[in-house]
């Protein structure tokens, strides 16, 4: 593909109808106004598609994801402990075990109404569909989102729940009997139950507070850590609570997916905000199918050793896109059973003209100059003006 073409196509870019955009945005400043709408046909179905391919397993994982971006918009967030301080935010829902990413929306800032349980609270149910998914499933989560009634609502639907949790949230249970003395050594543990909710403090290099629905407080497990002793430093079993290790096994599914999308990116600076998250779809459609790939690799040959790498996946994908491109293109027109050359003009049903490349500009180097006449004989598309006659001059150079 030629240089212009590429500009050609990415210049007419768009993911929604432009006569539906221009009716949305003057609808600005009021309540019917989506500020998603430039993205909302691609945006959905790419999220009815991440559902309908893959059934996740039991563990699941909730966090953010910030897609880079420094453009002047609202939409933009700031967050400080992500390696991508700037960009939009994405709270996604991602499999533990494999890092597909199942579910996601976008923020798009805060709501004018301030009622409800907060977004922490709104963002964990809306990501979980709860009539799709079922029951049965644990859902691993940070102290953002993590509190005492969203584990128990999320309990009554039979979906367990495990997240570290801040000690100041409401319904947090502050008495002395769980709470670590002032100089805990490593690997101390203090624990209280309330209800089906686990509330549980451990001492690692500094104090970690987990909220659980589906732990038991410890059962014996231990985890190597370096530890000081008389002025040396020994490597030591510490006991550790099962919340704990649960947690570091499965919190990483969005992370794992962030890091696999970073790996090969196809994000690039533009200047239409909706490219950007176009961008992103594409990084999140490539790197599911790759793990679709291996898991059905795993099905269909377990005794498969090396199955595809992602840049193998990728050069593979590209190749079979090509080949489907090819044969389903659209088939050469018939060859005109008119005896002379006879200039006519494109027509179409959503528009009076449909202009296309002329064909002597575009052998002369000139690919971008488009013309809506066409030769009814030779079927080539030429330019016809009365500053420009391509038609005459190509025919009597035949």
């Amino acid at each position: 593909m030629s240089r212009g073409r590429f500009e050609a196509i990415l210049w007419s870019l768009h993911l929604s109808n432009p006569d539906e955009d221009e009716e949305n945005e003057k609808k600005k400043n009021t309540d019917e106004y989506d500020r998603l709408f430039k993205i909302k046909p691609l945006y959905s179905e790419l999220v009815e598609a991440c559902k309908a391919h893959f059934h996740p397993y039991q563990n699941l994982s909730i966090d953010e994801r910030m897609v880079a971006s420094k453009a002047r918009i609202s939409m933009k967030q700031y967050m400080k402990n992500k390696p991508t301080k700037w960009g939009y935010k994405l709270f996604v829902l991602a499999d533990s075990s494999t890092a597909y990413t199942w579910n996601f929306f976008v923020y798009t800032g805060k709501s004018v109404s301030t009622t409800g349980p907060g977004l922490s609270y709104t963002a964990v149910m809306d990501l979980l569909p709860f009539p799709l998914l079922g029951g049965g499933y644990t859902v691993y989560m940070d102290h953002f989102y993590t509190s005492p009634a969203l584990v128990q609502d999320l309990a009554k639907k039979f979906i367990g729940c495990c997240g570290t949790i801040r000690s100041n949230r409401v319904g947090f249970l502050q008495t002395q009997a769980n709470d670590l003395p002032k100089k805990a050594e490593r690997g101390d543990l203090r624990w209280i139950r309330r209800s089906n909710l686990l509330f549980v403090k451990w001492m690692d290099t500094r104090e970690v507070t987990l909220c659980s629905s589906v732990h038991e407080a410890f059962t014996g497990q231990t985890v190597r850590r370096r530890v000081k002793k008389a002025g040396v430093w020994q490597v030591k079993c510490v006991p550790v609570p099962d919340a704990v290790v649960d947690y570091n096994r499965n919190m990483g599914g969005v992370d794992l997916s962030d890091a696999l999308i970073g790996y090969y990116s196809i994000l690039h600076k533009t200047m239409k905000w909706y490219k950007t998250f176009f961008y992103h779809f594409v990084d999140i459609a490539v790197v599911n199918s790759f793990l679709l790939h291996k898991e059905l690799l795993k099905l269909r040959n377990p005794t498969q050793t090396k199955p595809h790498t992602q840049k193998t996946f990728r050069e593979q994908l590209l190749k079979e896109m090509l080949e489907f491109a090819e044969s389903s293109a659209a088939s050469p027109q018939p060859a005109s059973t008119h005896s002379t050359c006879m200039p006519l003009y494109y027509a179409s049903e959503d528009s009076d003209r449909v202009r296309k490349h002329c064909k002597r500009c575009f052998d002369a180097g000139m690919p971008r100059v488009k013309t809506a006449a066409y030769c009814r004989k030779c079927q080539v598309p030429l330019c016809l003006s009365a500053k420009k006659n391509c038609f005459q001059l190509w025919h009597d150079n035949q």
